[in-house]
């Protein structure tokens, strides 16, 4: 099994660039045979509070067909964040994008301080990804700071944790602490996409995407500013991390 994260450094209030950064990285990923990749919060705008109405996808955004197309020509699950608006609210959610045109919906269950001006929580859309022998259950940035969060994915049997984040630098070391912590106590492994440059209102973002293995163990990580790919195989129950060009 081959899964990716992807670092990208988002360009705000151009969807259409972002977009086309998505198509590069996915297209990086499908050289290395990877069955899904994982890109940051709200990826396809940057992390946008204030215009976050104005640059909303909804559930069936024909701006997603490309994606749609890519994942069904590469095998490949695309997992996507965005604002979106879902019956009259927005949400910060990931679209989950599967190779036979079927999409899901992820939504971010807890928010962080700031955002429940633009953004309404949601437990009701938290599907479960089942591929190649691993339980996949997803969370978005803010997410991973509720120890709930995590505590309810090894509920339903999750193998794999997959967190989309907007970190800066000074919070990056308790998101590692954190999710090393879960990884070990919930004996899953995680993988963890963020931006590799600048976002909302052109603060930094921490880059630094990684993946920890079932005993908390730091297995790989991408550099602090960068775009890119973080790639890592399971083969015979072991992961690890393949080289990205």
């Amino acid at each position: 099994m081959i899964i990716a994260a992807a670092q990208t450094q988002p360009i705000s209030h151009n969807t259409v660039a972002n977009l086309q950064a998505h198509y590069l990285l996915v297209e990086l990923a499908a050289r290395k045979n990877a069955q899904l990749i994982v890109f940051p919060e709200m990826s396809l705008t940057g992390y946008e509070r204030e215009a976050a109405h104005e640059l909303a996808f909804t559930e069936n955004d024909t701006r997603l067909d490309e994606l749609k197309a890519l994942a069904a020509l590469h095998k490949m699950i695309i997992i996507a964040g965005a604002p979106i608006s879902i019956n009259g609210q927005l949400h910060i959610g990931s679209f989950i994008v599967f190779p036979n045109n079927r999409m899901s919906i992820y939504t971010k269950q807890f928010l962080h301080t700031g955002e429940e001006i633009a953004f309404s929580p949601s437990s009701c859309f938290n599907p479960l990804i089942v591929l190649d022998g691993e339980t996949i259950s997803m969370a978005i940035c803010a997410d991973i700071t509720n120890p709930l969060h995590p505590a309810n994915a090894a509920k339903r049997k999750t193998t794999l944790y997959i967190a989309s984040i907007f970190y800066s630098p000074n919070g990056i070391g308790e998101a590692y602490q954190q999710l090393s912590g879960y990884a070990a106590t919930y004996n899953m492994n995680v993988l963890m996409a963020n931006f590799g440059g600048p976002s909302y209102n052109g603060s930094a973002s921490a880059g630094q995407s990684a993946f920890w293995n079932n005993k908390g163990q730091l297995l790989a990580k991408l550099d602090e500013q960068a775009e890119g790919l973080l790639v890592m195989e399971r083969k015979s129950g072991v992961w690890n991390v393949l080289p990205a060009n």
